[in-house]
C-alpha cells in the first residue's frame, strides 16, 4: 500500500481546492494507493460531504494549526508543531506515509525537508527540479528534467556536476529512461563556452563516468529534446527559464481564447525549431504548470513535492499523481545506493 501525504491546508485557496484536487485524484491513482489528508478535520469532512465523496476514501490526520505564507518558515515550523506541514513531515519521517506534498509555504517545506527528512549522505546540496515537455519529429512529446529551478542560485561547479547524477538516476527510475542524456545549460554547445562556473562544471561533468554527459545545450534546444533528457543549471538561470516558459504558456492560452493554441505571432519563432509538432495542443497542455503539479525536492531521504501557492484543483491532482509516481520510483533509495557505491570505489 502506497500512502501519499497531502497538506490539505496548503495554498492560496486551501482547503477547498486541495480537497477538490484530492477527490479528482481518486479516479487516477492505483487501487493500492491511499491519500492521507493533513489539516482541519471538521473542515475536510465538510468539504468531502459537499462533493458527495465518502469520507472513508481518505485517511485524515487532524491538525489545529496552519503555517501561513507570511510566517517565518523556520520559526513557524517549530512554534506551530501541530500545523499540517509540521505533522506531515513527522508522519513522513516515521514512515507512516511514503511521500508528502504541499502547495503551502515553500520555506517551511524546505525546513522540513532539510531538518526532518534530511539530505542523503553524500549529497552536497539538495536541488529543486521540475519536468518540462520536449517535442520532436523522432521522439514525439516526452518529458525532460530541469534542475535547479529555485534553491541554489550561486551553486559551485561540484554541486552542479552532482546534479547530473541526481537527475540521471531520477530520469531512469521515475521516467523509465535507460540511459538519459545529461546536458549543461550554456550559451553555446562547444566545449569551452560560458563563464568560469560553466567551464569548471563542464570539466567535472565530462570526467564523471556515473552518467551519460553529452555536453552543453543552448536554451533554444531545451524543449526539442534534441540534446538532453536532463538539463542542469543553477537556480538563478533555471528559475528564470521556468518562469519564461510559464509566461509563454499563459500568453498562448490567453490569445487562444482560453485554449492552448499557438497564435500566428509565435509560429515563426517555434516553427523554425520543430515544424508542425509545436502546434499540437498536447505539447501546450504539457507546458501548463498545472499538468506537472509541483517541484521535486531531490537529494533528501524521502519523496517531497512543493506546489505553487496559487495551485488549482487540477494542479493538486497532478501533484498527487506525480507524488505517486515518485514514490513508486524508489528514487531516494537508488540515489543512496549509487552514492554508497561511489564512496566504496573511492575507498
Amino acid at each position: 500500500m502506497i500512502k501519499i501525504g497531502i497538506d490539505a491546508m496548503g495554498g492560496d485557496f486551501a482547503p477547498e481546492v486541495a480537497i477538490e484536487g484530492a477527490i479528482m485524484a481518486l479516479n487516477h491513482i492505483d487501487n493500492q494507493s491511499r491519500i492521507t489528508l493533513f489539516g482541519d478535520k471538521e473542515r475536510i469532512v465538510e468539504l468531502l460531504n459537499k462533493h458527495n465523496c465518502p469520507v472513508d476514501k481518505f485517511d485524515i490526520v487532524a491538525t489545529s494549526q496552519v503555517i501561513e505564507m507570511g510566517d517565518h518558515p523556520a520559526k513557524a515550523f517549530i512554534s506551530k508543531s501541530d500545523s499540517s506541514i509540521s505533522v506531515g513531515f513527522k508522519y513522513l519521517a516515521e514512515g507512516k506515509i511514503d511521500g508528502f506534498a504541499s502547495a503551502g509555504s515553500t520555506g517551511a517545506m524546505m525546513v522540513g525537508s532539510m531538518q526532518v527528512i534530511k539530505p542523503i549522505e553524500g549529497v552536497i546540496r539538495p536541488v529543486l527540479a521540475t519536468l518540462i515537455p520536449t517535442v520532436s519529429a523522432e521522439r514525439g512529446i516526452q518529458r525532460a528534467v530541469l534542475m535547479d529551478v529555485g534553491l541554489n542560485v550561486d551553486a559551485k561547479p561540484e554541486v552542479l556536476a552532482q546534479y547530473g547524477l541526481l537527475g540521471s538516476i531520477y530520469a531512469q527510475s521515475a521516467l523509465n529512461m535507460p540511459n538519459p542524456r545529461v546536458a549543461l545549460l550554456n550559451i553555446g554547445e562547444e566545449e569551452g563556452k560560458g563563464n568560469a562556473q560553466a567551464k569548471a562544471t563542464y570539466d567535472l561533468m565530462k570526467a564523471d563516468s556515473r552518467y551519460n554527459f553529452v555536453g552543453n545545450v543552448e536554451a533554444s534546444y531545451i524543449f526539442t529534446g534534441k540534446i538532453g533528457d536532463v538539463v542542469v543549471a543553477d537556480a538563478f538561470v533555471g528559475n528564470s527559464l521556468l518562469k519564461m516558459a510559464e509566461a509563454l504558456y499563459r500568453i498562448n492560452f490567453k490569445l487562444g481564447g482560453g485554449k492552448p493554441r499557438l497564435k500566428n505571432f509565435l509560429r515563426p519563432i517555434l516553427g523554425r525549431i520543430v515544424p508542425k509538432l509545436y502546434f499540437q495542443n498536447d505539447f501546450w497542455d504539457a507546458m501548463n504548470a498545472e499538468s506537472v503539479g509541483g517541484l521535486q525536492v531531490m537529494g533528501i531521504n524521502s519523496p517531497v513535492m512543493i506546489g505553487h501557492g496559487s495551485s488549482s484543483a487540477r494542479a493538486i491532482c497532478s501533484m498527487i499523481l506525480s507524488m505517486e509516481r515518485d514514490i513508486k520510483s524508489n528514487f531516494p533509495a537508488k540515489l543512496r545506493e549509487a552514492l554508497k557505491k561511489s564512496n566504496d570505489q573511492e575507498a
